[in-house]
This record gives structure tokens, C-alpha cells and sequence, in this order.
């Protein structure tokens, strides 16, 4: 029996050694910093305790900024959601085999981009003398150039074009596994493609679609160049009030507490996206025995 449980423990380990240089990446890189950090949160000139979390909940200016973050990253992971789930559904089921590796090459050549260059053009082409306000101007719908830049929709306009690629590799990652002869069946049995597409593809895409959202929600969410820089400063998101509390107010204390408000925000988001995408398999599964 002991030999047994050395020799199942020693397979196990000979499966998983590889993983054992990136969990060490991981501790170094990420978590020591973090446990590091949360001890900061607590000390401060006052002594130990949680005078910035009080703080923070207390004052109506940081909830505000953290409101506000919230919202623009919720409205650009929709916008695109529902921009890149086409994208990716044409991508995988309507684009022919010989131009798939082309039109990925076209989704993915953006990211070799820098975020500051890209955002730094949505300045030009916002701007009063921008493309956006000169068509419009040519076509008649305005008599002078509106103001584009320095609001909340810039940013988002700024977050939805980074971060739709993402979107749509993680859905299009999951549309690749899934049988197109399904949808199929379903039309030949008479329902609509509309019908058909929602009734069969898209539950099955749901992994996707929760895993695609939540990577775009949490980017956004701590995002700082594109709203530093298409915000004008105007209107802070969290990502900004850290970097401000850090390297400008030397606060530091105050910055980890915000820091540690973010993580764990952020780390409720996984919890339930896990949750969801458990309930979706279990569904899904439940749903698959019931049929046969």
C-alpha cells in the first residue's frame, strides 16, 4: 500500500512538474507583492488599523471614482460583447479556410500596437479638426465641432477598440470546438437560423462569452493609459487615483488600500464567473441527460 501511494504520488508530480517555473513566476512576481502590499494598507502615521478603508467607504469622492470605473468598464465589455461576438462567429463559421489565418492576422495586429500609440490616435481623430468632426461637418449633421475628447464617451470608444480583440479571440477560441452540424440539425428540423443559432450555438458558447467578459471587464477596470490620456484627467478612474496616490502624493498607505479594494473586487468577479460557469456546465450537462 505504501508503495502504491509513492508511485501514484510520483506520477503526479511527474505530471505537473512542468507547471512548478511558472507557479514560482507567479509567487515572485505577483503574489509576494501583493501579501506585501496588504500589511502597507494598514499602517499608516496613525498607527495600525483600517483608517484608509474607512476612509475610502466613507469619503464620497472615492466611491465616485470607483462607481465611475465600474460603470465604463461594464458599458465598454458590453459594447464589445456585442460588437465582437459577430465578429467572431463570422470569423470561425462564414469565413473560408484559406482567409481564416488572414483574418485572425487582422484581429490580432492591433495588439502588437502599443496602448498609448493607439490611444494617442483616437486623439487625433476625436479632436476638433478630427476625422469624426470633419465628416461630420461635411455631411451637414453639425454646424460646429462638437467636444469628443476629454469625456466618459472617449474613454469608453478608447477601452472598447483595445480591448475587443480579446473579446473576440475568446469567443471565436470557443466557437472553434463547437459541432456546426448541430445548427444544422436544428434548421433541418425547421427552426429559423435565428432561432436555431439561439437556441443551440449560443448556450454552448456561454463559456466563452463569461470568460471573454470577464478578461475585458477586469482590463478595463484597471486600465490607466487610455483614461489618463482620452479623459484628459477630468474624469479619474481607480487605475489613475492609485497611480496618483503612489507616485505623485507618496501616500502610500492609501494607494495599497485602493489597491487591496481593487484586488478584491476584482477577485469576487472570478468567484463568480467560476460560479456561473459551473451553473452553465452543470446546466448544460443536466440538460444533455435529460434528452437522452
Amino acid at each position: 500500500m505504501a508503495r502504491t501511494g509513492r508511485q501514484s504520488l510520483g506520477h503526479s508530480l511527474g505530471e505537473i512538474w512542468p507547471l512548478f517555473p511558472g507557479l514560482f513566476l507567479l509567487l515572485v512576481v505577483f503574489a509576494l507583492p501583493l501579501a506585501g502590499m496588504l500589511p502597507e494598507s494598514f499602517v499608516d502615521a496613525d498607527g495600525v488599523g483600517a483608517h484608509r478603508y474607512r476612509e475610502i467607504v466613507s469619503d464620497s469622492y472615492y466611491l465616485t471614482v470607483l462607481a465611475r470605473s465600474f460603470w465604463l468598464s461594464l458599458v465598454a465589455t458590453l459594447i464589445c460583447l456585442v460588437l465582437g461576438y459577430p465578429v467572431a462567429y463570422t470569423l470561425v463559421r462564414l469565413t473560408p479556410e484559406g482567409w481564416k489565418r488572414v483574418v485572425y492576422m487582422i484581429v490580432i495586429a492591433p495588439l502588437f500596437t502599443s496602448a498609448v500609440i493607439r490611444a494617442m490616435a483616437w486623439l487625433v481623430i476625436l479632436g476638433r479638426q478630427g476625422i469624426v468632426n470633419d465628416a461630420l461637418l461635411s455631411i451637414g449633421l453639425i454646424d460646429v465641432p462638437i467636444r469628443l475628447l476629454y469625456t466618459n464617451t472617449a474613454v469608453i470608444i478608447g477601452l472598447v477598440y483595445i480591448m475587443i480583440p480579446f473579446m473576440v479571440l475568446t469567443i471565436a477560441a470557443v466557437l472553434e470546438n463547437v459541432n456546426s452540424t448541430l445548427e444544422e440539425a436544428a434548421r433541418d428540423l425547421g427552426a429559423a437560423p435565428l432561432v436555431a443559432f439561439w437556441k443551440v450555438t449560443f448556450p454552448l458558447t456561454l463559456p466563452g462569452v463569461f470568460a471573454g467578459s470577464f478578461l475585458v471587464f477586469a482590463l478595463c477596470l484597471s486600465s490607466y493609459v487610455t483614461p489618463a490620456l482620452l479623459g484628459g484627467g477630468r474624469n479619474k478612474v481607480v487605475a489613475m487615483l492609485i497611480f496618483e496616490q503612489f507616485m505623485r502624493n507618496f501616500n502610500w498607505p492609501l494607494g495599497a488600500a485602493l489597491s487591496c479594494v481593487l484586488l478584491f473586487i476584482t477577485l469576487l468577479i472570478i468567484w463568480g464567473y467560476n460560479r456561473a460557469l459551473a451553473r452553465n456546465v452543470v446546466g448544460g450537462r443536466t440538460g444533455r441527460e435529460a434528452m437522452l
